[in-house]
């Protein structure tokens, strides 16, 4: 069964070019909107599986959408689809709820695997964003600061998760299996009080954690 996608964009060559790219047997685009002013009722009428999200439309921002979805439905990933790579861009958006944060500019390049990571409870960003995203934490400056009694391997887990790494992108960057990587996950959120990669990592950013 085809992914369902919902778009949210107010460019006409976006709204035109996304399911050129995405429709598949694996994903299919149901509708493309260009503003969700309407989006919780978009969400009632589409029952999408992700939404893909622009930051700058007229009537209302994506970053008001995502926390007026949020307000609904805390599950559905929601992947911020923009021309915008700010600091401030960057954290309104992943603070407000979004799932992952894709340059459009990239599109061709990350957007399918993008989709994947975001249902599979990761948090997709393109690197430049997941670098300006690691700039938003500074370190801690004494062993009281480390980020709510994480371990060291938790903790380096953590800022993987930041950069947008994958399960498999981390077993590998940390020389270990997946299932010790989702056994450490497990532990973050148990530790952090989240349910998912996008609330670990905006918890982090939110509390300034190294």
């Amino acid at each position: 069964m085809a992914i369902e996608i919902l778009l949210f964009d107010d460019n006409p060559l976006i709204r035109k070019t996304v399911p050129l790219l995405l429709n598949s047997d694996e994903m299919h685009v149901v509708a493309t909107m260009e503003n969700p002013v309407s989006v919780l009722d978009d969400l009632k009428n589409f029952l999408p599986d992700l939404i893909l999200m622009d930051i700058d439309m007229p009537q209302m921002t994506g970053v008001e959408a995502v926390k007026k979805i949020r307000s609904e439905n805390a599950e559905i990933p929601i992947i911020m689809l923009t021309v915008f790579e700010d600091n401030e861009h960057i954290f309104d958006a992943i603070c407000a709820g979004a799932s992952g944060y894709i340059l459009k500019g990239k599109v061709s390049e990350e957007l399918e695997n993008a989709i994947k990571m975001a249902l599979n409870g990761e948090a997709p960003m393109t690197g430049s964003v997941a670098k300006k995203v690691l700039q938003m934490l500074p370190k801690a400056k004494n062993p009281e600061q480390e980020t709510n009694n994480l371990s060291a391997r938790e903790n380096d887990i953590l800022q993987l998760l930041v950069k947008g790494f994958s399960y498999k992108m981390i077993a590998s960057e940390l020389f270990i299996s997946i299932d010790t990587v989702r056994f450490h996950i497990k532990k973050i959120y148990e530790k952090l009080q989240v349910h998912s990669a996008t609330e670990a990592v905006s918890k982090a950013i939110k509390n300034r954690w190294a």
